[in-house]
């Protein structure tokens, strides 16, 4: 009896040895992955003002085949491919970035690309711009990246049109509780935007004294309040310092504290800034 409890329990340890065994034999673990390999249809990117429907760019790039010890992975592979300027390595405050799930293209017509140098990335418009592209792969929570080779290539962006409706009249006035003036319209001479030269008319900037805590609006035509400029977004519930610009917007609250400021519409990138003196 004794020795049938005997072979008994030692059976019992080999099986739970096995499954212990087949377990640890269970688990998945990574193998080996490709880096991306990638190409683009041109090296040197045409942009012309009338063409923004054409093709400029194409980028292409190989699946990098995520292998595991069970064998290639079937989960969806994503993409991200970024862009900056050359010597940047895509740290730069100019890189711009954007998701691909699965494709292994990504292709961008002439208006799209040129408002991403131009809005995006900030090049300097009419300027030749020394660019660089990757594409960074992954699985999962963004598990094992692999980043794919460097191609180069070379784009002269043009100003796109304006985020924001430029004012027809050509000229921009500032009135609210916040300005010397007050709220009563029309507005001093003295509260007129300057156009800042050499911006095709697209930025206006003011240095007044502000009121703290009040509030602006600024008009396209001094004595009328047919048409505005405000912020996109509820009454004085922008960022003090600087926000989206939106004709037709919701008043503009001013910071703090009572001093000069200058006060900046950028109507080609759509923001305004409120910057002390």
């Amino acid at each position: 009896m004794k020795t049938k409890f005997l072979s008994l329990m030692s059976l019992t340890a080999i099986l739970l040895f096995a499954a212990s065994c087949q377990k640890e034999e269970n688990k998945v673990y990574f193998d080996k992955a490709s880096s991306p390999t990638l190409t683009a249809s041109t090296a040197a990117v045409v942009l012309t003002p009338g063409k923004e429907a054409d093709n400029a760019i194409t980028f292409n790039w190989t699946n990098p085949n995520y292998y595991f010890t069970t064998g290639i992975s079937s989960q969806n592979v994503n993409y991200r491919l970024e862009m900056d300027t050359t010597g940047g390595n895509f740290a730069s405050g100019a890189k711009y970035s954007t998701s691909v799930t699965s494709d292994l293209t990504r292709s961008f017509n002439v208006g799209i690309l040129n408002s991403i140098f131009g809005n995006d990335m900030r090049l300097t418009r009419g300027r030749v711009a020394n660019l660089e592209a990757r594409i960074t792969s992954t699985l999962a929570s963004n598990a094992l990246p692999q980043y794919s080779n460097v191609i180069k290539f070379t784009a002269t962006p043009f100003a796109p049109p304006p985020k924001v409706a430029l004012p027809t009249s050509g000229r921009l006035f500032l009135v609210g509780d916040a300005s010397p003036g007050g709220w009563p319209n029309p507005v001093p001479a003295n509260q007129e935007f300057t156009k800042v030269p050499n911006t095709n008319n697209t930025r206006y900037e003011i240095t007044i004294n502000l009121n703290a805590d009040k509030t602006v609006l600024m008009l396209p035509v001094n004595g009328s309040w047919d048409d505005k400029y405000g912020w996109d977004g509820p009454n004085n519930a922008n960022n003090t310092g600087g926000d989206k610009l939106k004709r037709g917007g919701g008043d503009i609250k001013v910071p703090g504290a009572t001093g000069l400021y200058k006060i900046t519409a950028d109507f080609q990138d759509g923001v305004f800034t409120i910057v002390k003196q």
